[in-house]
């Protein structure tokens, strides 16, 4: 424990049978409070074999572990996670339908725009044109989502859960390289935080793992590597929907005579409201609602390809052979070169097969690629080729010419439904980027509306769907053209992909131990063939690719101005904790009056006492007589189970009558805003951990007698004495040894002590405790909050000072408060102010 952080004590719990009054203090969960030095087990002798067997037993019925309360949890079963989701293949084969209204929409509008813009910037002059396009555009399919996501990325997802905060949570529990200073050891018990790792080439992982937590430079560029990923699909959400519903309506521009832009932007306009007012009925209900349309896309792109293919040019199938793609580039130069920002086109949305996991389940996913999306969109590719090859002049307005004629309107009509669709893709992915790193602290907080009681990750975000909304009618009001608007699609998408090639690839290293070989290969494979085409596509900067970097800068700078802050602040609470001398010296009445009631401290220390105590010891005239510091803390997993949600521990000595519970939350969780339910909870819990505590107490004074009735009967015995205390420091230091090996085994609660260890009713110290927290509950709870500001120190730089005195003073100031979240009546809410100088 820091020096100046205040002492407290808790159930303890003996490790070994030296020092019987000073053992470890630990957690209820009976996982270690504070590093502490371990005395050596006293030596036993031969002699006390007798009795050794009714002592084992006696301590291996340790009381059942009680975890508190679930205070703020969705009622919604944990048993529906994603692995139960894949349960049965009908439910598999729903979801799947399900992912094509939701993922697969954007990829699937592509045949849209792709041609359009490759052969805008080469000419049509031969046959090797056509076919050295197609066979880029068929192998970019193939490599990118096929290969590299449905195989390899959506593996490397975080229990289901996945985005680029998903890989650095999986990163972050393995490493601790998260910059917030808060990480517990007994987090580690978490049974959804533990990684199940190999043992094959475990010191390369560790040694790469020890270089990452030592080096606050490489934790820095993780995190600001993380936090570009994340604003690029911002990005995305704000492009796509642009991109393809002005592709879609442009097609009008052809069939109706005088239909100009202008009618084309505003009709764009109209279907962009309209696309972002149902979002608020939820991803389950609008995926529901679009699957059936992109199902009709999706065959309408393979019928009109295949139909295509048979009438005009079948030999388009060339293009299999990748050599077209050699004589393509030798042919055309610096312009194939240029093309392939616009093939890039042709995989944008592939990145929400792996963000809009937490919507749906792997096996959905890589089940409707590869059954109905791939084979469509080479169908479609294939078909618009062969139509080029005949009428190499229609590549303007390639997909609506293809189209028979007599099918124009009904192809539009799915067209332009089909381009809302591709929207959600992306707009459901900026809402799981934007929920997960509000949870990892790198985002203001803000209104999140959960869609769905089946699935937790849908979910519905107001501030971010308007936002997007406005920032997608600008664009397409300035633009108005796809052309320009495709040059800032294309770097969105390349550099998202990076990112995440670049994270799978260190999950691959440290978290699979997977051979160096085969993982540089896929860093070198993917990695290569992103970079191409990002050359590519920053080409375009000055032609409309600026517009996504100015996005990125805006939203990278929002959250790590967040970030940096947040951490600054808790920096500031540690070091400002009061130290437990002056508690002891306050004495139990703290000083002041204590009279009958409930105070919930809110604060986010894991330990120690806030400075904001004092506060409310300064300006209450009189103060709760059962306190309990309250701090809720996200951890690095998606869910955590409720049984092992919470912790408690004792603050001071008992007659204080102050506890701690630490509350952890998975970056998925839900936060039921229930104040009636988390006071019942918290009573009941409260009671379930005094009765614990009585029981520890009882089991260790009764350990304490047998020992000393096991060394005073000396026997005979074949067993050494290491053997012996090997036995009895199993069930006492939970399975510390499994985890210095690295193993995951999970942790199982022991059996409920047996009645003659169980303290009696008539214990006066339990007795006095169970009563005066009735009578405080009878009083009511108190929320005690501070109200913080956070300013820079006047010897500050003058760049901190304008990030923290202005920025994310802004930024806190904006965000949605505590009181806000939590609904509790404001007859019941005492605020106080506080400045953290940083």
């Amino acid at each position: 424990m820091e020096s100046g952080g205040i002492e407290e004590s808790s159930v303890k719990l003996l490790d070994g049978f030296s020092n019987y009054g000073n053992s470890e203090s630990r957690w209820v969960d009976g996982s270690e409070v504070d590093t502490m030095e371990h005395k050596p087990l006293p030596s036993w002798s031969n002699e006390g074999r007798e009795g050794y067997g009714s002592l084992r037993r006696k301590l291996l019925k340790k009381p059942k572990r009680v975890d508190s309360f679930d205070v703020e949890a969705m009622e919604i079963s944990r048993t529906q996670d994603h692995h139960s989701k894949d349960a049965s293949l009908l439910s598999a084969l729903a979801l799947a339908f399900q992912t094509l209204g939701v993922v697969y929409g954007d990829m699937g509008t592509s045949p849209l725009y792709v041609f359009a813009d490759v052969f805008s910037k080469v000419p049509i002059e031969s046959d090797v044109d056509i076919l050295g396009a197609l066979s880029l555009v068929m192998y970019t399919i193939t490599l990118i989502p096929l290969a590299k996501y449905v195989f390899i990325v959506l593996k490397a997802n975080d229990n289901g859960e996945g985005g680029t905060f998903a890989l650095y949570s999986l990163i972050c529990r393995f490493a601790n390289v998260g910059l917030l200073p808060n990480r517990q050891q007994a987090d580690e018990h978490i049974s959804s935080f533990r990684l199940k790792l190999p043992s094959l080439e475990m010191k390369r992982a560790l040694k790469i793992k020890d270089t990452l937590e030592k080096n606050k430079s490489l934790k820095t560029l993780l995190l600001l590597l993380v936090l570009l990923g994340t604003s690029m699909v911002i990005g995305d959400g704000i492009l796509t929907p642009a991109m393809s519903v002005l592709s879609a309506v442009s097609g009008l521009q052809g069939e109706i005579e005088s239909f100009g832009t202008e009618e084309v932007v505003i009709i764009s306009i109209i279907v962009l409201v309209a696309l972002f007012s149902i979002q608020q009925f939820g991803t389950g209900k609008v995926g529901f609602m679009f699957a059936p349309i992109l199902a009709l896309w999706f065959f309408s792109l393979g019928s009109i390809g295949a139909y295509n293919m048979v009438k005009h040019d079948i030999t388009v199938l060339r293009a299999i052979n990748p050599a077209y793609i050699y004589y393509f580039f030798k042919k055309n130069g610096k312009h194939a070169w240029s093309a392939l920002g616009g093939c890039v086109l042709c995989i944008t949305g592939a990145e929400a097969m792996f963000a809009d996991l937490g919507h749906f389940s792997v096996r959905a996913i890589q089940i409707a690629f590869t059954c109905v999306v791939f084979p469509c969109l080479l169908l479609a590719y294939m078909g618009q080729a062969a139509y080029l090859m005949k009428n190499p002049t229609s590549y303007i307005n390639i997909f609506y010419d293809s189209v028979p004629g007599s099918l124009f309107w009904p192809v539009f009509v799915i067209a332009t439904l089909a381009a809302m669709i591709a929207s959600q893709a992306m707009i459901s992915a900026t809402f799981s980027c934007i929920k997960q790193s509000m949870a990892l602290g790198c985002f203001p907080r803000i209104k999140i509306i959960h869609t769905s009681r089946k699935f937790i990750g849908q979910i519905y975000i107001p501030v971010i769907n308007w936002f997007l909304m406005v920032m997608c009618i600008i664009i397409v009001a300035i633009f108005q053209r796809t052309t320009d608007i495709a040059n800032a699609y294309g770097i969105a998408e390349v550099v998202v992909m990076m990112v995440s090639t670049s994270l799978v690839t260190l999950v691959m290293v440290l978290i699979w131990q997977t051979n160096l070989f085969l993982a540089f290969s896929f860093l070198l494979v993917f990695g290569s063939v992103e970079l191409i085409y990002m050359s590519s596509v920053l080409a375009k900067i000055a032609e409309g690719g600026w517009l996504p970097l100015a996005f990125a800068t805006f939203f990278l700078s929002v959250m790590y101005t967040w970030n940096y802050g947040s951490m600054l602040k808790y920096q500031s609470e540690v070091r400002e904790k009061i130290s437990s001398d002056l508690m002891l010296d306050l004495g139990s009445d703290l000083g002041t009056v204590r009279v009958p009631g409930i105070g919930l401290l809110y604060n986010e220390l894991v330990q120690g006492v806030p400075s904001v105590f004092v506060q409310f010891l300064l300006t209450l005239p009189a103060l709760h007589s059962t306190i309990i510091f309250v701090c809720i803390k996200y951890v690095p997993v998606p869910v955590v189970p409720q049984e092992e949600r919470f912790l408690f521990r004792r603050v001071c000595p008992k007659d204080y009558h102050i506890f701690r519970c630490v509350a952890r939350y998975g970056y998925k969780d839900v936060r039921k805003e229930d104040h009636h339910a988390f006071e019942q909870l918290l009573i009941e819990s409260l009671d379930k951990f005094l009765r614990k505590e009585a029981r520890e107490s009882a089991l260790e004074s009764n350990i304490v007698e047998d020992i000393d009735n096991v060394s005073m009967k000396p026997k005979d015995s074949d067993l050494p004495a290491d053997s012996v205390t090997e036995e009895l420091r199993i069930p006492l230091i939970l399975s510390r040894n499994s985890e210095e090996t690295g193993t995951s085994t999970s942790w199982k609660p022991a059996p409920v002590l047996p009645s003659s260890y169980l303290p009696s009713d008539e214990d006066p110290s339990l007795e006095y405790e169970l009563s005066a927290l009735r009578e405080a509950m009878a009083s009511g709870c108190t929320y005690l909050l501070g109200h913080g500001d956070v300013r820079a120190k006047k010897n500050s730089f003058f760049i901190k000072k304008l990030v923290i005195n202005y920025f994310y003073a802004f930024l806190r100031k904006n965000c949605r408060g505590g009181t806000a979240s939590m609904r509790v009546p404001h007859t019941n809410i005492i605020q106080v102010g506080m400045t953290y100088m940083v």
